[in-house]
């Protein structure tokens, strides 16, 4: 019998990198549930959003789903400051993303295009790798003014701007690192034009959320 995975979006254009990255995994049905109005109000402060995440855990945890998976750091973020009672497993995309992190050993280049989750993925970053016994040395890179593309729907720029950002980060560092999900396709892009290997979100998920639920 299939697992129903929830996967709670921040936006629509993730739900095509969790089904790409499922789409050979019998054992799961993905049911996919997107808030996009909640980025917009995370720019104008966070107070009361925690309580809102929660309450559409707890919604979709009632639609019968066997756990659920936050692909949001922003999301994930917002729930370090509520308290979760939810009887199926909860599962968050930066994890299996910190695990990879945490295993280099020389330093490393981590880059966004969303200001506004960098210091709740770093502060959850530094707690795991604390947590975990890891020494790490990262160093951010804002893509700035690229963010509102992908909220536009212009992909093609998005993925422009990010794929340029790679190569110039590549000309100083070899160690990178793309921490959102949104900047997968354009990682993986990159990867095809050079020899360097991109850590994101997606490279070791699908093991982690099979891990969690089987």
């Amino acid at each position: 019998m299939k697992k129903k995975l929830g996967c709670l979006h921040a936006h629509y254009s993730n739900i095509e990198y969790i089904e790409q990255a499922f789409q050979s995994i019998e054992k799961v049905e993905l049911v996919h549930f997107v808030d996009p109005g909640l980025i917009q109000q995370v720019s104008k402060g966070t107070e009361g959003l925690a309580f809102k995440v929660k309450e559409q855990l707890e919604w979709m945890e009632s639609c019968n789903m066997d756990a659920i998976l936050i692909t949001c750091t922003n999301y994930i973020a917002l729930l370090e400051k509520e308290q979760l009672e939810l009887s199926i497993p909860i599962m968050k995309i930066d994890e299996p993303f910190f695990e990879t992190v945490c295993e280099e050993k020389h330093p490393q280049t981590i880059l966004f295009t969303n200001s506004e989750t960098v210091k709740g993925t770093m502060n959850r970053l530094q707690q795991y790798a604390l947590l975990h016994e890891k020494s790490i040395t990262t160093k951010i890179k804002i893509i700035n003014n690229t963010f509102e593309l992908i909220i536009q729907g212009e992909k093609d720029a998005y993925n422009n701007a990010i794929l340029q950002a790679l190569h110039d980060v590549a000309g100083e560092q070899q160690y990178i690192s793309v921490a959102q999900l949104s900047m997968v396709e354009a990682a993986r892009q990159f990867e095809k034009e050079t020899a360097l290997s991109i850590t994101h979100p997606l490279k070791s998920l699908v093991k982690f959320v099979m891990r969690s639920i089987e």
